[in-house]
């Protein structure tokens, strides 16, 4: 059996897995759970990240709102499932303006680490970088120094220092709807100084739902057997792009070594609300809640770059199956 490391949540949000389903992951019967225009200003709202927060949950959303700009929400739910979003963008205070400076902000996660919630993000400074932020309140943000030079994305915090520093993954691009894409492994001992860069996987045409590109998703969920990471991977088809997702197992002390990579992907884009949206067949994980006391995981993912979904799995079920079909 699998271990996660952490504090027990017994109000995760869940629902159990239905008796006619032999996938490892299941989807939330009444999906999207937050829809595209939950805000008035809003056009649609996906790819966005949550954590507990005092008896509930808080999150940093992506909202593309109806000039269709790209930016960072405040919101709050008691069960995780039924939210409220603030109808106002996030805005960073910096002790530099030059830092404030950004052409968009979108894809957030967000981290619990040394008693703040570190928020991450896909941030426009001369060309897409990764953003890095932190509030303890979800009522006033800091912004700190972008992580890395443009071009970057997907960067994802650990939520825990490794060897003494804070760790992070992330995914060099370039300044378009980048067409490759390896997941690296960062170090910093102030999160503002990045080095000590590790590959640690690229795509593969072996197993073709990953053949383009590849990138980190929620938090990385510490186990007993090392940092299970979920991650999407986007399949060049035919009629245009299409992003699935599957786990890996990274090694605890060196997270740059993969110990398992799940060969078929986790979930693809097959329901109506992940297939049709204003990017069609996207299913994007970007959060993952998890309650150690019983096993429990609750992934929220963007569907179709439109709305927001919920899929729930047990650290058990997705352990076994990573390692049964593995390459």
């Amino acid at each position: 059996m699998s271990k996660m490391i952490g504090s027990p949540l017994p109000n995760i949000p869940w629902q159990d897995k239905p008796a006619a389903c032999t996938e490892p992951i299941w989807r939330y019967e009444r999906n999207p759970v937050i829809p595209r225009n939950a805000i008035p200003r809003a056009n649609s709202i996906f790819n966005s990240a949550v954590v507990p927060y005092g008896d509930g949950f808080a999150g940093v959303f992506r909202c593309d709102d109806k000039e269709r700009r790209q930016d960072l929400y405040t919101g709050f739910s008691s069960d995780g499932i039924n939210w409220t979003l603030e109808n106002d963008p996030i805005r960073f205070t910096a002790d530099d303006p030059e830092i404030n400076r950004h052409e968009y902000k979108y894809d957030p996660r967000v981290c619990l680490l040394d008693g703040k919630y570190y928020v991450t993000w896909c941030n426009g400074y001369h060309g897409p970088t990764i953003g890095v932020g932190y509030t303890e309140d979800f009522k006033s943000y800091v912004q700190l120094e972008n992580a890395f030079l443009p071009y970057n994305r997907n960067g994802v915090l650990f939520p825990r220092k490794i060897g003494g520093n804070y760790a992070m993954v992330s995914r060099p691009s370039d300044m378009g709807h980048t067409a490759f894409g390896d997941i690296f492994y960062s170090e910093s001992p102030d999160l503002v100084y990045w080095g000590k860069h590790r590959h640690v996987m690229a795509p593969t045409d072996e197993t073709p739902w990953q053949s383009l590109k590849i990138g980190a998703g929620p938090t990385p969920i510490e186990t007993d057997e090392g940092w299970l990471l979920i991650y999407h991977g986007v399949l060049l088809s035919c009629n245009g792009y299409v992003y699935s997702f599957g786990a890996a197992m990274l090694d605890l002390a060196e997270p740059w070594k993969v110990l398992y990579r799940s060969r078929p992907y986790l979930m693809s884009p097959q329901e109506l609300y992940e297939i049709a949206g204003d990017v069609p067949n996207v299913a994007f994980p970007c959060a993952a809640l998890t309650d150690p006391a019983n096993g429990k995981i609750a992934i929220y993912y963007g569907c179709a770059d439109t709305t927001t979904g919920l899929a729930f799995t047990t650290a058990d079920e997705l352990t076994a199956w990573l390692k049964g079909n593995s390459f």
